[in-house]
């Protein structure tokens, strides 16, 4: 049996050709994200452990617990518990290290390093060891910074340049004192670091002489473990935590792989979904290969080979095609991983440098994919087939399906698409929380029970279709009755198709809905021109607002202000306003008592007012960060939302608690309106600086629709792969369904049917099958689309579906296209048979 299974496979090579790029298809995704995050966590990971090369202990802050009425603090680590650090048994010396946001304009004003990857922070002394200059010196006052090499050849600075740059809204102009080399990650990711000295950086970031972190090094014959005992026993243990550098590292490791994980895992789900489109292309082949091998297995079991030896027999020519399928998708997989990883450099990011990570777990990872998928898809063709009796299958009795097999099998898709729909469903009525895991379930059953039931919903939907199909006479006619000849096959071969436009339709309907609701959400809850904020969202220094408000045809303005409270005994963030100008910059629905923000009069949000029993003239006691308290009126409840909800005070109540006033963002309205010239105005006000965001709600918009474009094309990038492998799953199901159909092409090119009708005819067929995945995609992604909306509608008031009917059309055309470039090759195969040979063909 095992040379026969052999034989086979090598007799039907180029029917399997197919199935085999499928797998490898499949494989190389699954492999080649294996490789791609390997590579990239195991680069960071080195490149980030040589910064902790030059760190036995790092001393950091313990956070103080928020309990009672007491605000949760974290203690500074001053010039005192550094002295006494460096002079602990053991230690050689010391470190303060201070770290902040900095970004830092090009020559041409524009940010470097982007809005999360510009880090600032101190250099230690004249010599810092962290930090090595290539030249120059290093910063000694306010006026002077030093500058990574990497960001230094990029923006094209060197020693002696002026820069331009922002810590927290005020633009600064220091001179580049000395560039250094750097292992820090987030440079080699490309990001920036720019240092200053020590005083000064203490106090841009609000930091005025104590340090964020302070770094211990070991003197020779000192371990890390005892260095860090004697900084136990002589640092405070409730204010300071003490850590090793090796646990740093090893936490540090633990964090990359963490990040890449998700990554990873999303990346694997979209390899999952083009495997399983490629489990019907396995089955749909195996089922035909035994289709026309049926009298050879039935003269088998007629020698003596039982049912088990028949089935074994498949399974092993599936084991030949996804042991072949495995190597390949394996290798293409390193090309895939290494490419993944040029791709991030012609995009602007940085890696560290490493070698291309092919792990041993890889490597059985892609070998097992390709080898089980395949054997499972083709395991029930197998069972079916050893389970036709000898003489029927001789006799061809077993041809067509059972009307039992058809009862039972859309009885089942009935019960699983019901199952599925009442649960979607149910999820809508829930939770966003507890709904999400009812209503994916639901869609897993649905997508399954619409499967079970396409061979069933094929012949409506194709019948659908007959009127235009007669428009091409008897080609049309032929290729209608081809299409639901068998309906099994043509299930099969569509739901591949199917399942892609289902997710892609679905996302697409959800993001232009969220996109519609936030547009609205901007529109219905600001009314102000513009707002003001950090490129990287962090705080902004109240000179900014300062300043905007005194800038011409500014005609109201409020900082944003948060601030921690404790109220009931748990702890809630305030927002802090200009109470007088508030009203003017924002519309929020009220339900309860009126907008007004001034004094002790506050304003909350519905979820704050239903989580503690409040409404408009309720009052309540809030303690303050700095341990005072202020007794607040309730002066009305309104309609919170993502870009405005909680308290909302005055700050001239809320700042004279605050350690460290800072604003997130500042909203401002002018006489002129929103326009270029108005917002070129407010940008040079602020100095044209880098590290500001002036936007308009339009801006704000766009912004968010970035987003989810960017997002949209990723998936529509990833769902590709799947799309590929249901295109060569029609080119493969027509090729085989050709050549089983020889004979009958045969007879029709004998009684007159020239080649162009049997092109037609074969196009026409791979058309109508590919349309009717199509319409089922489209159909289920916008159900899903619209289930997924009402979840999201409970926590987004504004939520609203929106249809892309636009988009949809094209999904719907380019399934046409792909009927029609699946079947080019078939169609001339079949043109091209020889009608007297065909005839003859058995």
């Amino acid at each position: 049996m095992f040379r026969t299974a052999l034989r086979n496979v090598l007799a039907h090579k180029a029917r399997l050709l197919m199935t085999v790029l499928a797998v490898m298809l499949g494989v190389a995704f699954v492999s080649g994200t294996l490789v791609f995050t390997n590579t990239i966590s195991d680069a960071y990971q080195k490149s980030s452990a040589k910064g902790f090369d030059r760190v036995d202990v790092a001393v950091r802050p313990e956070y103080q617990d928020s309990e009672g009425d007491k605000v949760g603090t974290t203690p500074r680590l001053t010039r005192a518990l550094l002295d006494k650090a460096a002079k602990v048994p053991g230690a050689a010396s010391a470190t303060g290290v201070v770290t902040g946001f900095t970004a830092l304009a090009d020559k041409d004003g524009k940010l470097v390093g982007g809005d999360w990857q510009s880090a600032g922070g101190n250099y230690w002394g004249t010599e810092d060891p962290r930090y090595p200059l290539v030249s120059g010196h290093a910063p000694r006052n306010g006026h002077e910074v030093a500058i990574d090499s990497a960001t230094a050849q990029r923006a094209g600075y060197r020693v002696g340049d002026t820069v331009r740059l922002s810590v927290d809204g005020p633009v600064l102009t220091p001179t580049v004192s000395g560039i250094f080399t750097t292992d820090d990650g987030n440079v080699a990711a490309g990001g920036s670091l720019t240092l200053f000295d020590t005083a000064t950086a203490q106090s841009l970031f609000g930091k005025k002489g104590t340090y964020d972190e302070i770094d211990v090094q070991a003197a020779p014959g000192t371990g890390q473990a005892a260095l860090k005992a004697e900084l136990d026993k002589a640092l405070p243990a409730k204010l300071v935590d003490t850590t090793t550098g090796r646990q740093l590292a090893d936490d540090q490791a633990e964090a990359i792989s963490s990040s890449m994980s998700g990554l990873k895992q999303g990346l694997l789900v979209f390899a999952g979904i083009a495997l399983f489109v490629g489990t019907f292309i396995i089955a749909n082949t195996f089922t035909m290969l035994v289709a026309q091998r049926t009298r050879e297995l039935a003269l088998l079991r007629a020698v003596g080979a039982s049912r088990r030896q028949v089935t074994r027999s498949v399974l092993l020519e599936a084991f030949a095609v996804g042991a072949v399928a495995g190597v390949a998708g394996l290798a293409a997989g390193v090309g895939i991983g290494a490419g993944l990883r040029s791709l991030l450099g012609s995009f602007g990011a940085s890696v560290p440098d490493g070698p291309l990570v092919i792990s041993p777990g890889t490597v059985v990872t892609a070998l097992a994919v390709g080898i089980l998928i395949t054997m499972l898809a083709a395991w029930l063709p197998g069972r079916r087939a050893a389970k036709i009796p000898p003489v029927a299958a001789m006799s061809s009795v077993h041809a067509q399906a059972t009307a039992k097999s058809l009862v039972l099998r859309n009885t089942l898709g009935s019960l699983f698409a019901a199952a599925g729909t009442a649960a979607v469903l149910a999820g809508t009525r829930m939770d966003a929380d507890t709904g999400q895991g009812v209503m994916g379930i639901g869609a897993v059953l649905l997508i399954i029970g619409v499967f079970i039931l396409t061979p069933l919903l094929s012949r409506p939907l194709i019948a659908a279709a007959a009127p235009v199909l007669r428009a091409f006479g008897v080609s049309g006619k032929l290729a209608r009755q081809n299409s639901v000849r068998n309906p099994r096959r043509t299930a099969a071969t569509a739901s591949a198709l199917m399942i892609g436009l289902t997710l892609i339709t679905g996302m697409t309907v959800m993001a232009g809905s969220l996109q519609q609701s936030i547009d609205k959400m901007a529109s219905s809850a600001i009314r102000a021109d513009y707002v003001v904020s950090m490129a990287n969202r962090g705080p902004l220094s109240p000179e900014v607002e300062k300043k905007l408000a005194a800038a011409d045809g500014v005609t109201a303005s409020s900082p944003l202000r948060n601030g921690e409270s404790r109220i009931d005994g748990g702890t809630q963030y305030l927002t802090g306003v200009d109470g007088a100008a508030i009203g003017k910059l924002t519309d929020l629905k009220v339900t309860d008592g009126s907008f007004t923000v001034g004094g002790t009069r506050v304003v909350v949000d519905e979820d704050r007012a239903e989580q503690h029993g409040w409404k408009a003239g309720s009052r309540f006691t809030a303690h303050f960060e700095d341990g005072k308290a202020a007794r607040l009126t309730v002066a009305g409840v309104y309609e919170g939302n993502d870009m405005l909800n909680g308290i909302i005070l005055d700050n001239k109540v809320l700042t004279p608690h605050l350690t460290d006033p800072a604003d997130m963002q500042v909203m401002v309205k002018t006489a002129a309106g929103a326009s270029d010239a108005v917002k070129d105005r407010l940008e040079k006000t602020l100095g044209t600086n880098p590290a500001i965001k002036v936007q308009d709600k339009q801006d704000i918009s766009n912004e968010i629709a970035q987003m989810f474009t960017l997002m949209l094309n990723m998936v529509y990038g990833l769902l590709g792969m799947a799309v590929i492998v249901a295109v060569l799953g029609v080119i493969n199901t027509l090729a085989m369904s050709v050549f089983e159909r020889a004979q009958e092409i045969g007879m029709l090119r004998a009684i007159g049917l020239d080649r162009r009708a049997v092109k037609r005819m074969v196009r026409l067929e791979s058309l109508v099958i590919s349309l009717f995945g199509g319409v089922l995609g489209i159909g289920l992604g916008v159900f899903f689309g619209w289930a997924a909306g009402e979840l999201l509608g409970t926590k987004m008031p504004t939520y609203e579906l929106v249809l892309p009917w636009g988009r949809m059309a094209v999904f719907l055309l380019l399934a046409g296209v792909v009927g029609v470039l699946a079947a080019l090759w078939p169609a001339r195969r079949a043109a091209r048979l020889n009608m007297l040979t065909a005839i003859k063909a058995e």
